[in-house]
């Protein structure tokens, strides 16, 4: 079969994947799949450097698909070359348990690069990924580091407000080597893009400084699409936007540049149809003959020269071996905690500065470390110092980022530098202001992404600002979601082991710090460095070890010293009050309940004292000191003190819930 032939051939079988795969699960989204079949059948066999044999390669080129619900066409890709599906795989597409879900999961599938599917989150990835790649490449040398990001995306992707955002940033920081597709198809859920959208997408992205080149009606001519791709990889200095003009569900009869083709099934008449007109056996199913995989494992052999090249070079070329490896694990070096600074009891410092110090302090021992926040650099305990070089074009290794006020930018492109490797990306804003990160903070947590946050001003003890900036719910909010660490530390030496934790431990983290000056506590001192890693430990006995205490107080962050504050306050009247410090719920759960059970006998009552919602607080305690309406601009000491948070509140609630019992 001549080539052109068979390149056809492989073009049609993903074609009849995505219909076969949408048709059995009656679920997906064939048309889009279907439109960009020879798109991808270009980026993988013609341009992609990429080896399935070690997919995890860290000088590959990386692929996004951020319009991830087209996902068929990813694994269509993934089966064809070589990445360990078969065609079983395909065939429970969507289906429970499979290795194909939905949308495409990290972590999941070998070659899924990051997880997308909300729209615009793979194009701020793929932002992400291009700081971390000009970053290693600046560190290391082109010897080490030298690829490109290609990102597919669609109409969905550069409506949501987070493209705007990630296209500014990628423009201002001048990020080469980065190559979207913007797949023009004119098609959404609800109907034609004209119902709701009017933008010029190329003067929008000409404005951002992207190189942008309108491809046009050649979404089947696969030489055109491969000399696109490479003008867009020429650019070393901008990032690239190819505005591809296709036709959603081609070459369906009936289907064609419909709302239809893009999230239903196409049925199984018109299957029949286009397969015909495609000249795929209309009666075969999930239809791959053998020369087209085989033709695929021949294309990838260039990639695996290009691997295997690779490795003969770093065994001689890179410098510094152990800083190489840390910054690809995302970790510090041996020893790097031990510069952690200690902080003597009785001086008072804000947990935001604390965060600071640990962070300067151990900055030089952590070769990955890249640092920004949402233009509260200096608020936020997120600044490195007059000595960090500021991430930009002309400084392609800076380690201090500027993301501006793009919350949720910062927090999707620190996704795509954590997934990408090489990489451990600080992120901080206020408190209040997570709310804006929050849906890239939650495909952090589904992603297992090692990335850090400093969420700042974490109560209405900020102050002044007012209810706007006060966070009230976010701390309920963030527990609530399964798979990141919320740490709301009570002093700087909590601080400091609460840093600890986010450098060596795996997925997200979310430091959760005060404006306002706390005082560093004798306890911590000595038990913080154990106690944070557990959750939650005891302060303050109330009572010899084998006597139980009257009552538990427990208190996060601020609100700690107000729990030993009360407990103090209550001795001479014969109340026996335990302290605990409990930082972090999720930490706390994930040890054996022996050690639960010393730290909050069952049987005891438990009064919870924390500067936010109660919501939650019924699963450890009794009752609550809390706050359930929004804030109040004042002075930060006033507001605690009209909202409750003091030590004689914690006593008269204290004193109430004995009496309960006492009735």
């Amino acid at each position: 079969m001549p080539e052109s032939e068979l390149e056809q051939l492989c073009v049609n079988v993903v074609r009849g994947l995505a219909m076969d795969a949408v048709q059995g699960s009656n679920s997906g989204h064939p048309g889009t799949a279907m439109a960009l079949a020879p798109l991808a059948h270009v980026l993988f066999s013609r341009v992609l450097r990429h080896d399935p044999d070690r997919p995890e390669w860290p000088d590959r080129d990386r692929f996004i698909l951020s319009n991830g619900h087209a996902s068929i066409l990813l694994y269509s890709m993934l089966l064809l070359n070589g990445y360990g599906l078969d065609i079983k795989d395909i065939e429970q597409f969507r289906q429970w348990g499979s290795r194909t879900p939905g949308h495409p999961e990290v972590h999941a599938l070998a070659g899924v690069e990051v997880t997308t599917g909300p729209l615009g989150q793979g194009f701020a990835n793929g932002v992400g990924m291009a700081v971390a790649e000009r970053f290693l490449r600046a560190k290391f040398g082109p010897e080490a580091i030298d690829h490109h990001i290609f990102v597919f995306c669609g109409d969905g992707d550069l409506m949501e407000g987070v493209s705007h955002e990630a296209a500014s940033l990628a423009g201002h920081l001048g990020l080469g080597r980065l190559v979207y597709v913007f797949d023009d198809n004119h098609i959404t859920i609800d109907g034609p893009t004209d119902l709701t959208c009017s933008d010029n997408v190329v003067k929008r992205f000409q404005s951002y400084g992207w190189h942008v080149e309108i491809l046009g009606e050649v979404a089947n001519d696969l030489d055109a699409l491969e000399a696109g791709l490479r003008r867009g990889m020429a650019e070393a200095d901008r990032p690239s936007l190819l505005v591809l003009r296709s036709h959603i569900g081609w070459p369906s009869p009936h289907r064609t540049d419909t709302k239809e083709a893009h999230g239903e099934p196409l049925g199984a008449e018109e299957v029949r149809l286009t397969k015909a007109l495609l000249g795929l056996p209309v009666d075969k199913d999930f239809y791959v003959p053998d020369e087209v995989p085989e033709f695929y494992a021949e294309r990838a052999g260039r990639g695996r020269a290009a691997r295997e090249a690779w490795e003969k070079r770093q065994a001689v070329s890179i410098g510094d071996r152990e800083r190489f490896e840390a910054c690809l694990r995302g970790r510090g070096l041996p020893g790097w905690s031990d510069s952690l600074p200690s902080f003597e009891a009785g001086t008072k410092l804000a947990t935001r500065k604390a965060i600071n110090k640990c962070l300067t302090a151990t900055s030089g021992q952590i070769p990955g470390l890249v640092v920004g926040a949402g233009d509260l650099t200096g608020n936020t305990g997120t600044d490195l110092g007059p000595g960090a070089e500021i991430q930009s074009h002309g400084h392609p290794g800076g380690t201090q980022v500027h993301f501006g006020i793009r919350e949720h930018a910062m927090a999707a492109s620190m996704n795509g530098m954590a997934l990408h490797g090489g990489v451990l990306p600080v992120g901080g804003t206020f408190f209040v202001f997570s709310d804006y990160a929050r849906p890239a903070v939650r495909l952090a947590a589904l992603s297992q992404a090692h990335v850090v946050y400093f969420f700042t001003h974490d109560s209405v003890g900020l102050g002044e600002d007012g209810p706007t900036h006060q966070p009230i719910e976010q701390l309920a909010s963030l527990r609530a979601m399964p798979g990141l660490r919320v740490i709301r530390p009570a002093d700087a030496n909590e601080t400091a082991a609460a840093w600890k934790l986010a450098v060596d431990c795996d997925g997200p983290t979310a430091l959760v710090l005060s404006r306002q000056d706390l005082p560093v506590l004798a306890e911590t001192s000595v038990l913080a460095a154990e106690g944070v890693g557990h959750g939650a430990y005891v302060l303050l006995p109330g009572r010899e070890a084998s006597a139980a205490p009257d009552i538990v107080l427990i208190g996060t962050g601020s609100e700690v010293q107000l729990c030993l504050g009360a407990a103090r306050l209550l001795e001479p009247e014969g109340i026996a009050a335990r302290v605990v410090s409990f930082p972090s719920w999720e930490l706390f759960a994930a040890q054996e309940v022996g050690y639960r059970d010393d730290v909050l006998p069952p049987g005891i009552l438990r009064l919870a004292v924390e500067a936010g919602a109660s919501f939650g607080w019924e699963r450890y305690a009794d009752a609550s000191v809390s706050i359930d309406r929004f804030g109040a601009s004042a002075p930060g000491s006033l507001n605690m003190e009209k909202f409750g948070f003091t030590a004689d509140d914690v006593v008269r609630k204290a004193r109430e819930l004995l009496g309960t019992r006492a009735r």
